[in-house]
């Protein structure tokens, strides 16, 4: 069967009963074999980073006029700033990736958490619109992992039926972080001076570092490929009850020859659970240049680069916009009202959540149980054309809006819609691609991350010539029809993705041998 087709569920009439995928070792090192309580420590505190570097990426959107009032920084500075943000993003996503496979996940957590610390501090200090540029460009670059590694991280301790789930879980905390970050920083510039966003940031950050490295975990795990794997194992819908039944059901997807080690039946002590380097002997330059060769050689990854990067690009246009548009008339925004704003998408993510992973998961669970048990990755996608209508209706609301000076509460409630369709479709997309090409996610999405920042790079530095060029109103009509044409891309993937998947199945086997860890 082609990469992503599996046995997920029994099809027995009445039954609950799934299969888990990845299959798990008899390792009690495997993360996948981890107690419930201790995933979901090491999994909130990876959200605890994710929320806290968002919150660094986005909190200085509400001080824009107190930097053009004490660092002398122009609009067009603003943007180059928040175009440099993701130009660090994009050369992170690359440079990081690579050195995770050779040492271990959790010592690069603890390294962005240092970075990004040193960064909020420096901005906390600067004093020209040159330090304001510098120092943008090293909070994005702090941040990379967070766009990357956690895609990785979520892959090596959860199954199959539990990734959209997940990632909506890491993408509310991400829009809870950038949209509630701003909100206490409007506050923060009112009450304390706007060099206060990032001496809070970078107290909040330091406490996340203390916090990770005493507590979290490395999950790296390399499996023992032909060694003692628990090909017949079972479970129920419930996260928590995954390892607690065992029956006689293969999980069947495209495997790769591997390297076998000795089973061993101890946990490792903590002190190697907390190792600050868990070191692999594995040649990793392929890693620098295989994310653009996947990015390229399999469609499923361009799929989600091209949606996960328009909408974001889209996401950076409208807030650049809105920093600048709402301290005018005729709104006259204060930064804490510039704040508040950002309560608008926050909504729309609270809303989001709990209507895409959840239902994303039981919706597969159902089908695959319609088709026999049989579990093809197409089965996600029908949720994404809700998405993709919420985003264009989000876009124009906004833009129509801003052009015309409507009330800011049809403003807040078009950013609020797009903040739907964006989390839905970005979780749809990065759940295919979990589910079909689960063994090489981490190049795949440094390719995405890398060419979606890269992507939101260019948009932010030709934002204020487009639209001088072409004025606001046509400036938002193109960005819908450009967001209509890229989101129904799934509509190929239900015609043909199959068919592509089986035909990248030898290339995809080809990436993943290359892999230090990677599952049956």
């Amino acid at each position: 069967m082609p990469p992503g087709t599996i046995v997920l569920s029994e099809a027995l009439q009445g039954s609950n009963q799934i299969v888990l995928h990845p299959v798990p070792t008899s390792d009690p090192d495997d993360p996948l074999n981890w107690s419930a309580w201790r995933k979901f420590i090491n999994f909130f505190l990876v959200l605890v980073y994710v929320f806290f570097t968002f919150v660094l990426l986005n909190i200085g959107s509400v001080a824009y006029a107190s930097y053009v009032e004490d660092l002398a920084v122009s609009y067009s500075d603003y943007n180059a700033s928040i175009a440099l943000v993701y130009a660090g993003l994009a050369v992170g996503c690359w440079a990081f990736i690579p050195f995770v496979y050779r040492y271990g996940r959790r010592p690069f957590y603890l390294v962005s958490l240092l970075i990004q610390l040193a960064s909020a501090v420096w901005a906390a200090k600067m004093t020209t619109s040159q330090e304001f540029l510098a120092t943008n460009a090293l909070i994005g670059f702090g941040g990379a992992i967070s766009e990357t590694l956690v895609q990785i991280t979520l892959a090596d301790i959860f199954f199959v039926h539990q990734y959209a789930t997940m990632n909506a879980l890491y993408l509310f905390v991400q829009a809870t972080g950038s949209f509630l970050g701003p909100v206490a920083g409007g506050y923060i510039v009112s009450g304390m001076g706007w060099r206060w966003i990032f001496w809070w940031a970078a107290i909040f950050i330091g406490t996340t570092f203390i916090a990770a490295f005493f507590l979290a975990e490395e999950t790296s795990y390399v499996p023992n490929l032909t060694a003692h794997p628990l090909r017949h194992v079972q479970g129920t819908t419930s996260p928590d009850h995954d390892e607690e039944k065992k029956a006689d059901i293969d999980a069947a997807d495209v495997t790769c020859a591997g390297s076998v080690a000795p089973p061993r039946n101890l946990r490792k002590p903590l002190r190697q659970r907390l190792a600050l380097v868990s070191k692999n002997e594995v040649n990793i330059k392929a890693h620098f240049y295989q994310p653009f060769a996947v990015l390229v050689r399999i469609p499923a990854v361009m799929y989600v680069t091209l949606t996960f990067g328009s909408l974001l690009a889209w996401y950076s246009a409208m807030f650049s916009v809105a920093a600048s548009t709402l301290p005018l008339p005729p709104y006259n925004f204060t930064a804490v009202q510039v704040g508040l704003f950002f309560l608008a998408p926050f909504v729309g993510a609270v809303i989001a959540t709990p209507l895409t992973g959840p239902l994303s998961d039981w919706m597969i669970i159902r089908l695959a149980k319609r088709n026999n048990g049989i579990y093809e990755p197409e089965m996600r996608l029908y949720p994404a054309f809700v998405g993709m209508i919420l985003a264009i209706a989000g876009v124009l609301m906004f833009g129509m809006g801003i052009v015309h000076g409507a009330p800011w509460i049809l403003l807040a409630v078009g950013v609020a819609i797009y903040t739907l369709g964006f989390i839905s479709c970005t979780d749809i997309a990065l759940a295919y691609l979990a589910d079909s090409y689960v063994n090489i996610i981490g190049d795949a999405m440094v390719g995405i991350g890398t060419v979606r920042n890269l992507f939101a790079v260019i948009v932010l530095f030709g934002l204020s010539p487009w639209i001088e060029g072409m004025g606001l109103r046509n400036h938002y009509i193109l960005l819908s029809v450009v967001a209509f044409v890229i989101l129904l891309i799934p509509v190929c993937l239900l015609i043909w993705g199959k068919r592509i998947r089986r035909r990248t199945a030898d290339v995809y086997c080809q990436y993943a041998s290359r892999q230090p860890m990677r599952r049956e």
